[in-house]
């Protein structure tokens, strides 16, 4: 027989009439109650606790922990899962194709080149043929000649002597070409035309036809100087220029021509893209 105290539930293994814990008096119990209820000192411990929750405020006297719905929330997330699965899907809307261009260059104009600067613009003011500036190249040649012969006779009618070896050729040869650059230089600048242009009717004209500048003459002037230092070879490039253009045309950018230059006014009737015409 095992004895239990009725107050607190320990247990007496003496044979004692009151329980050496509470000192309440023992009862005796069977070791195994077939249908004891809850043992008295569970429900002590219980009470206990209770009072416990009361004093510190956790739990009042009405108050149970509820469970916790998990089985709940479970199901509540199955029903969402097949909620959206079943959610029909919008139509997908077609994409109008749009053409987008992308211009990183502006489109290039070339009506007029840089090919045309160097190039008589119009076929009204064309350029003189060859056999025409020729003529007036010896009429130039012939004017030079004989101003170098009139200084020669000065210089010997004053006094001086005339010796012909190589040192006296090269002063002759140096003072011949500053005749030379004086007399294109004067003339071109200060008349526009030198008196064998003036002579055949020739006039220097810008490559559109109108008369030119100061500063285009005088570029001019340095081409003749500039032809005359190579042994007229810039005169001879005439020959195989497009335009029949020699260097002092190129360097200045105006040409020999016969015909009437134009005039601000015949700049409205004027085409400026028409082929050139050669004499």
């Amino acid at each position: 027989m095992i004895r239990i105290c009725s107050n607190c539930g320990a247990l007496l293994l003496d044979d004692t009439e009151k329980c050496s814990f509470c000192n309440a008096s023992a009862e005796t119990r069977s070791a195994a109650p077939a249908d004891a209820g809850e043992p008295e000192w569970r429900r002590e411990v219980s009470r206990r606790l209770q009072q416990y929750r009361e004093r510190r405020g956790h739990l009042r006297l009405d108050d149970s922990q509820s469970g916790l719905p998990f089985e709940e929330r479970r199901a509540i997330d199955v029903e969402e899962a097949v909620r959206e699965r079943h959610r029909p899907r919008p139509a997908l809307r077609q994409r109008q194709n749009e053409r987008v261009e992308i211009r990183i260059q502006p489109e290039l104009d070339f009506s007029s080149t840089a090919d045309e600067r160097g190039r008589p613009q119009t076929a009204l003011v064309p350029v003189a043929g060859l056999a025409q500036r020729r003529w007036a190249g010896l009429i130039d040649v012939l004017f030079l000649g004989l101003t170098c012969a009139g200084f020669l006779g000065l210089f010997r009618s004053l006094g001086g002597q005339v010796a012909i070896d190589k040192t006296t050729a090269v002063i002759y040869l140096v003072i011949f070409y500053l005749f030379y650059g004086l007399y294109f230089a004067l003339f071109t600048t200060l008349a526009g035309a030198t008196p064998g242009m003036q002579f055949l009717n020739l006039s220097v004209v810008r490559l559109d036809g109108s008369l030119p500048d100061t500063r285009q003459l005088v570029w001019r002037s340095f081409g003749y100087l500039l032809a005359g230092a190579t042994l007229t070879l810039g005169f001879v490039w005439a020959l195989w220029d497009d335009d029949r253009f020699t260097w002092q045309d190129r360097i200045s950018q105006t040409y020999i021509t016969a015909a009437v230059p134009l005039s601000d006014s015949d700049f409205l009737s004027v085409p400026t893209t028409r082929p050139l015409v050669h004499k």
